[in-house]
């Protein structure tokens, strides 16, 4: 499906008055893959999240999802294709219930009222929220706001999925619960984290961020690995990937 790619050429970006934090990063994302982007603070990993939904625009070179580029003009269309999950969920709960704020999204699209909530349902159920309906986001667990956050989204029925770092803040068993659920979406999914051993459960390609440009591209298991990449790009070998340091292997 066409509209499930998404590309970035030659991608450059500069905040006002400041340098440059993307320099002509290139890449494509085919319709069912689940990528992660990774690299140190301040490689640009944010700010290149926000071009692909559209937050922020090129400021040269362009970026596509499915035949369309990403501009003032086309914002509504990509939206809809294009759904994020924000790092922190309170930035996307706001109404009184957990319902009312996953059905929002499709009633404010225009949906009939009786068919938001049918959706609403569907989607919670599908995160296993469902129990949480009736509750006021504010008074969930931050794995909780993050799973309501999730169904937010899906009622919108994207079909790529950003995900600013799913598992900042979550207990073992929330960071768990997580990254089941994100397993079992067929959407192409993107991925924002420095959790790599999450990345590696998650996402069989990685593309390392250095400094605004794209320092790698490839397989998660050989790039994670690999300890000169990562220490060239600020990060570390996650411990899975390390040589046993009683035998070496």
């Amino acid at each position: 499906m066409s509209h499930h790619r998404l590309a970035l050429q030659n991608l450059h970006f500069a905040y006002p008055g400041e340098e440059a934090v993307l320099k002509g990063v290139s890449f494509e994302i085919r319709h069912g893959e689940s990528v992660a982007i990774v690299g140190a603070n301040g490689a640009g990993k944010t700010t290149l999240l926000m071009h692909l939904n559209g937050v922020l625009l090129a400021g040269q070179g362009e970026v596509t999802v499915g035949d369309l580029k990403v501009g003032a003009r086309t914002l509504a269309q990509v939206r809809k294709t294009v759904g994020t999950v924000f790092q922190d969920s309170e930035d996307q709960l706001f109404m009184p219930t957990v319902l009312d704020d996953v059905a929002f999204g499709p009633l404010n699209a225009g949906m009939e009222e009786a068919d938001c909530k049918i959706r609403a349902q569907a989607c919670l159920e599908q995160v296993g929220a469902w129990h949480l309906r009736d509750r006021p986001p504010h008074h969930l667990s931050g794995g909780e706001k993050r799973r309501v956050a999730i169904a937010a989204v899906l009622a919108m029925s994207p079909g790529i999925l950003l995900l600013d770092e799913p598992t900042t803040g979550l207990d073992p068993k929330g960071r768990r619960q997580i990254i089941d659920l994100l397993k079992g979406f067929e959407h192409s999914k993107i991925v924002v984290s420095h959790d790599l051993e999450m990345v590696l459960d998650l996402c069989p390609r990685v593309i390392v961020l250095c400094e605004g440009r794209v320092a790698a591209d490839g397989p998660a298991e050989r790039l994670l690995g690999d300890a000169a990449l990562m220490d060239g790009s600020g990060l570390e070998v996650p411990a899975r990937l390390k040589p046993c340091p009683a035998c070496g292997k």
